[in-house]
């Protein structure tokens, strides 16, 4: 009678859950943003506790594991979130300051240039056909390329948001941000510092209100789902940084300008899988651009065959290798994670794909090992 009333309970609770979602989805799906606005501080937390955590593991490898002080055993765990972060930073700043000042820069100079290429190609017609059309036209332009200059540098360096509301809301929004940014990084921190105890109590959890069974399933797929994601992690960063020397490597081999910030720039954007390489070269070739059309051309056709070198043959071997995904299935990863997610759509694509490919894989050879043999 007990179980049937169990049975009861638990499908009666999934009818009025099916009925409420027909009946109320709007109202469903407001109530689930809500809840997203208010939990992904924690969420975020716990992303980039997860992301940190790859470097504190390897530092805390090599940072005195067999000490028998007492001291440095009790601090040891704090240093090294602490290392973990100056690095970070460094990195962060570093590649900033390489490449922003040189953009700013770039982008002044563009500006400046133009007014002197429209009275050349106004010349050039006028040696053309001093009556022709061309000519008329360009003499009638008569723009003030100096406020569009001004306007576009004040967008850059203050920011879209004054387009988009009105000064308090902006403060507001700011503010929030820093917020959720503050509460996100403590409680990464917090995890950093107490994952062992999280993970027991976890464990414990689960011990208490999961059958052994159905949490030995779970444990499987979260180890699975975790070996995934770190290896992506590892693979695209090594990816992105054997890129972007490559980058670097190949401009300075060449004599394009603005080597070593292009390299370091799209090392960075080399991080979103396939297609971020193409932002870095964007940035690139306005930078050249400025300096020589023609070695722009010249550095967009050294993209192209840089990035071919990356599709087919670097991401494959450091990426795909690593998370033992196919190269076609990184590809449709990549396409489908973008279409529905964006940028991080890209970035979850493939490690959820591989997840996903190596259970079924497993579950597969499983299978055709339990099979009788022919």
């Amino acid at each position: 009678m007990e179980l049937t009333q169990k049975n009861i309970f638990k499908y009666g609770s999934i009818v009025v859950l099916v009925l409420a979602l027909m009946v109320y989805p709007v109202q469903i799906y407001n109530i689930f943003l809500n809840l997203l606005g208010i939990i992904m501080p924690l969420i975020l937390g716990v992303v980039l506790a997860y992301a940190l955590n790859i470097l504190v593991v390897r530092l805390e490898n090599h940072f005195f594991p067999n000490t028998k002080m007492k001291w440095l055993q009790n601090s040891r765990r704090g240093i090294v979130i602490l290392i973990t972060l100056i690095i970070v930073i460094l990195v962060m700043t570093g590649v900033f300051r390489l490449v922003l000042p040189q953009f700013i820069s770039a982008l002044t100079d563009f500006f400046k240039s133009i007014p002197a290429f429209v009275t050349d190609i106004s010349n050039f017609a006028e040696k053309i056909n001093s009556h022709s059309e061309i000519s008329d036209q360009l003499d009638t332009i008569n723009v003030n390329w100096s406020s569009v200059q001004a306007k576009v540098m004040k967008f850059l360096t203050s920011g879209a948001s004054g387009l988009f509301g009105s000064t308090f809301k902006i403060v507001t929004g700011v503010a929030k941000g820093l917020f959720n940014f503050i509460l996100a990084f403590t409680f990464a921190i917090y995890i950093l510092a107490t994952k062992e105890k999280l993970t027991a109590q976890v464990k414990k959890a689960g011990r208490a209100f999961i059958k052994e069974k159905h949490r030995q399933k779970i444990q499987y797929v979260f180890d699975i789902t975790n070996k995934m994601f770190s290896s992506f992690i590892v693979g695209q960063v090594t990816e992105a940084i054997i890129l972007g020397t490559l980058c670097a490597l190949g401009m300075l081999l060449f004599k394009f300008p603005y080597a070593l910030p292009v390299g370091a720039f799209v090392g960075i954007t080399s991080l979103v899988p396939i297609f971020g390489a193409w932002a870095g070269g964007a940035v690139g070739f306005l930078l050249i651009a400025v300096d020589s059309p023609l070695q722009a051309v010249l550095f967009v056709i050294f993209i192209i065959v840089l990035q071919q070198l990356e599709s087919n043959l670097i991401y494959p071997r450091v990426v795909g290798t690593s998370i033992g995904l196919p190269g076609i299935c990184v590809l449709a990863a990549i396409t489908v994670g973008g279409g529905l997610g964006g940028i991080v759509g890209m970035l979850l694509g493939v490690p959820v794909a591989a997840t996903i490919y190596q259970l079924f894989k497993n579950e597969a050879n499983r299978r055709l090992e339990n099979q009788p043999k022919v």
